[in-house]
This record gives structure tokens, C-alpha cells and sequence, in this order.
């Protein structure tokens, strides 16, 4: 079997995987507004799959009489059917499923009404994210050390034993938080390109066939279908932005919000570091001859103002977050103390 064949095999098993999932997708959605998108969706995949067909035929390769779906995407399907598109979205997204932009906000959205505006809505939201990740990165070191910190204090006096375990505990938590982030965003980064790969194959393959699948989803949100076509026509002219509008509206993926898994672990390392050595400076630095009482302090100074800082994401009054940030790590905190004094007490 020649490399092309078994390409053209595999693009023929892809779309009809496609159409098979599309119409589990439009049997969930029955008696929606949505249900006709993925029916006309699951068509569009279905005449994808004759051109693979004809490709293998040219290639002296026989077509399979029918398709038999894998157990995953039976499972995907069955799993649709009873939990909803909605909730299914990352996993149909993955699929390869087309459409799922339509669950990821509100449908009282604004649609571009010309090229320009094209993914203009996504911009920015990815430094918006990013720096809500850096503040809970800080909040996650800091309350996490303060209690590691104030469990072994309850159980020694000793603070040469407090320190060790606070530096301890910085890098064991940076370190992990920095390995969990590169795996996270890797993976994630490695699904963008696989299937952003397969979208700029079928661009290629079948530029019309993937402008009028784009036309559909923009008129299933409320663009007029004259008005998406022309849109959609517009916007093919430029491959590359016709691309990132693909991954955009029809795979429910953000560009903008997929960085480097280095850049991501370092910033993870430092963001949790950052925190974490708060209630470490009064042991590592002769501010106070109470270094416990020093640490307690600026730990309490510096959870409000995390959860200050968090209220900008929340919508709620800045001293309200800060309070209830410092409630909470001060339970915490209590908890491990009391609970190290009497592990302490316990162990002689």
C-alpha cells in the first residue's frame, strides 16, 4: 500500500468518524436551533469522505462497503447522547468535532460582520488569564509553606528546624507546580497542533467544502446565511487567518491562549515561589528576635492582599475578598499549628 493510499484511508475513516459523531451531536440537540447545523455539518463530512473515496480509487485502492465506528467514538457518542454536547465539548472537540465554539459563551454575542473583526474577540483574554494563574500561583505558595511552616512550629521551638522545612517545602512546591504546568500546557499544545495539522490538510484538500462548514456555524449564531457566506468567502481569500479562524470557530481552540510549556513552568515555579517565601523571610533574615510572630504577620499582610487582588476576577469588593482570603488561610494555618503541637506534645 502506497504512503498516499493509506493517507487517503485514513482522511476517508477521519470524516466519517466526523459524520457519525455529528449526527450523535444532532440527535442531542433535537428540537434545537443547533440540531440543523450539525445535520448540515454531518452532510459536509460525508461528502469530505467522497473525495477521499475517489482519491483511493485513483490510487487502484477499494473502498470499505461501510463504516464501522471504534469503541471511542461509539463511547463519545453514547456519552453525548446522555450528558449533553455541552458538557461532552472538550472531549468532541478533540475528536475533531466542528461546532463547539457554540457552547463556549453566552449566545448573546456580538458576530463579526466583516474580516477585520475576525477573531478580535479573542484578544487578549489569554494576559487576563495568564495573570489570574500568577496570582493564584502566589496565593497557593504562600498559604501552603505559611501552614507546612506553622505545623512544624507547633511541634518544635526550634527554628533552624522551621526554616529547613520552609525552604523545604518552596522548592518541593515550585518544583512540582513547574513539572505539572509544562505537562498541562504541552499536552495541550500538542493536541492544538494535531489538530490545527489535520485543518490545514483539509484547507488544502477542500478550501470550498471548509468555507461553507464556516458559513454554517457563523449563520447558526445569528448572521444572516447570505451574509456568512459572503463572509466566509472573504475571509478563504487570506489561507493563513482563514486557518485561525478554523481552529477558532469550528475546533473551539484559542491561539492566543496556548504559550511555551517552558515559559509556563517557569512562570509557575516563580509565581509559587514568590509566595512561598513570604512567611519564610523572619527565619532566613534577623528582622525580629519572634520570627514566628514576624512570618504570621506578613503571611496575614500578604493573604489580603491576594484575595484583594483576586476580587478584580470576581467582581467583588476588594476588602471582601481580602478578608475572606485572610479567614481562610488563617483557618489553615491554625489548624496545621495546633495540630503540629499536639503531634509534638504526643512525640515527647
Amino acid at each position: 500500500m502506497t504512503k498516499k493510499l493509506e493517507h487517503a484511508l485514513a482522511g476517508w475513516r477521519e470524516e466519517k468518524r466526523s459524520a457519525y459523531l455529528y449526527r450523535a451531536v444532532s440527535l442531542a440537540e433535537t428540537g434545537t436551533p443547533r440540531q440543523a447545523l450539525f445535520d448540515e455539518l454531518a452532510k459536509a463530512a460525508e461528502e469530505q469522505s467522497g473525495i477521499w473515496a475517489g482519491v483511493i480509487r485513483s490510487e487502484g485502492g477499494l473502498v470499505p462497503p461501510r463504516f464501522h465506528p471504534d469503541f471511542r467514538a461509539r463511547l463519545v457518542a453514547g456519552l453525548t447522547r446522555y450528558f449533553r454536547p455541552r458538557t461532552l465539548r472538550p472531549v468532541l472537540a478533540a475528536m475533531k468535532v466542528r461546532g463547539m465554539s457554540l457552547y463556549a459563551s453566552p449566545m448573546p454575542h456580538r458576530m463579526p460582520v466583516n474580516v477585520e473583526e475576525i477573531g478580535r474577540r479573542h484578544q487578549g483574554s489569554g494576559a487576563g488569564n495568564t495573570l489570574r494563574a500568577a496570582v493564584f500561583g502566589v496565593n497557593d505558595g504562600l498559604v501552603s509553606n505559611a501552614a507546612l511552616m506553622l505545623g512544624v512550629a507547633g511541634a518544635t521551638a526550634d527554628n533552624g528546624v522551621v526554616l529547613l522545612t520552609g525552604v523545604a517545602g518552596l522548592l518541593a512546591g515550585a518544583l512540582s507546580m513547574a513539572a505539572g504546568e509544562y505537562i498541562s500546557v504541552r499536552s495541550q499544545r500538542e493536541m492544538f497542533e494535531y489538530q490545527i495539522g489535520l485543518e490545514r490538510e483539509e484547507l488544502e484538500q477542500y478550501p470550498e467544502e471548509e468555507a461553507a462548514e464556516l458559513a454554517l456555524i457563523y449563520a447558526a449564531k445569528g448572521i444572516p446565511r447570505d451574509e456568512a457566506e459572503n463572509l466566509s468567502r472573504r475571509l478563504f481569500q487570506d489561507p493563513e487567518r482563514a486557518l485561525d479562524t478554523l481552529a477558532r470557530e469550528e475546533l473551539g481552540l484559542n491561539p492566543d491562549e496556548l504559550g511555551s510549556p517552558a515559559k509556563a513552568a517557569i512562570a509557575s515555579f516563580l509565581a509559587f515561589a514568590a509566595g512561598a517565601i513570604i512567611p519564610l523571610l523572619p527565619f532566613a533574615l534577623p528582622l525580629s528576635a519572634q520570627p514566628l510572630t514576624v512570618s504570621i504577620a506578613l503571611t496575614g499582610v500578604a493573604l489580603f492582599c491576594v484575595g484583594a487582588v483576586l476580587s478584580l476576577f470576581t467582581g467583588r469588593g476588594a476588602v471582601h475578598g481580602g478578608l475572606r482570603m485572610l479567614v481562610i488561610g488563617a483557618a489553615a494555618g491554625a489548624a496545621t499549628y495546633f495540630i503540629g503541637n499536639a503531634l509534638g506534645v504526643a512525640m515527647g
